[in-house]
């Protein structure tokens, strides 16, 4: 069965997974690198998923990577919207209550380009988005 009338599909999606996990890993690296402490990555709840969680002079800083290939028509940053915003700022909410952190959060995008087999960060927003004053949903869970 071949989705949307395209026979390579399942290959390019599994090789779009492969790019997204690539570039993650490379921005785990990039922030240890700059001294922070990774504590989870591509933790999910329900639907939602964080890429990174980490902490850096302890503050809780949420990651979203976005990585693309070099021949990218927007700024990765700007695949940000505010959907994704919404859904992320839910998924922080629910990782603060579940794991009881209490702690100051912001939220950064790392944008990752891939260029042939080479990955490069080419840019980390700190404090890329701020959470929205209300966001539906986000009490929407008991985690115990």
């Amino acid at each position: 069965m071949y989705l949307c009338g395209c026979k390579n599909y399942l290959f390019f999606m599994a090789q779009r997974n492969e790019t997204g996990k690539q570039g993650e890993q490379l921005a785990c690296s990039y922030l240890e690198g700059k001294g922070y402490s990774i504590l989870d990555v591509n933790w999910h709840f329900q639907h939602y998923e964080l890429d990174i969680v980490a902490s850096f002079g302890g503050e809780l800083v949420i990651v979203e990577v976005k990585t693309r290939s070099h021949d990218y028509l927007i700024a990765p940053s700007l695949a940000v919207d505010a959907r994704k915003i919404r859904r992320t700022v839910i998924a922080a909410d629910a990782y603060c209550r579940i794991k009881r952190v209490d702690m100051s959060a912001r939220f950064d995008i790392i944008s990752v380009i891939k260029t042939g087999s080479s990955y490069k960060v080419e840019d980390h927003i700190e404090d890329a988005f701020y959470p929205p004053v209300t966001c539906r949903n986000s009490a929407s869970f008991a985690p115990y």
